[in-house]
């Protein structure tokens, strides 16, 4: 049985706490739907109506640009162990960029993550359970460190040549604005 909820409730909240991954979704008008899993710890809930994901470089950019353009977006939660449980967060969000002065007090709420790129903020609008008993269960066995490691040997200057190269543009030729 769904339920909808104008807020973060702390039951929501200590339920988001306890997972391992997470799906964002955002679409633009006109153009391709992005839905990506995400995991490393890097989502935090600040408030009953506003969360924080910290975004790595990745192969594309397209949450920045699908936000530039309507700020819609969606986190989605699934419970792969325990009770049955789907948690979806539905919101307008904003890109926070390394230059930008809220950056730095952002920041220290994550682990130090080589890469990191973003910190989309997220003011939730509603949020929503679904049952969620058609989830099979999964064990988690731990992160992955390829995309640390990855980020740490090419280093902050391979990192940004990286972002001038492949995240500058959306799939859809939307511009990400990371570099500007």
């Amino acid at each position: 049985m769904s339920k909808l909820y104008t807020s973060i409730t702390k039951r929501l909240q200590l339920f988001i706490e306890k997972q391992k991954m997470f799906f964002v979704a955002t679409a633009p008008t006109d153009g391709r739907i992005n839905l990506s899993p995400k995991g490393m710890d890097s989502f935090r809930v600040v408030n009953e109506n506003k969360v924080l994901w910290l975004s790595v470089t990745g192969s594309g950019n397209e949450t920045a640009a699908h936000l530039l353009e309507n700020n819609r977006i969606t986190i989605v939660f699934c419970a792969f162990d325990g009770a049955p449980n789907i948690l979806r967060l539905y919101g307008k969000g904003k890109a926070i960029h390394p230059k930008d002065k809220e950056w730095k007090n952002l920041v220290s709420l994550f682990p130090k993550t080589p890469g990191a790129r973003q910190i989309f903020e997220i003011d939730v609008e509603s949020a929503q359970t679904s049952c969620g008993m058609s989830i099979p269960f999964y064990e988690y066995k731990g992160e992955r460190n390829q995309l640390n490691d990855w980020a740490e040997e090419i280093g902050e200057e391979g990192i940004e040549d990286y972002w001038k190269e492949k995240n500058q543009i959306s799939i859809d030729g939307f511009p990400t604005k990371i570099l500007d």
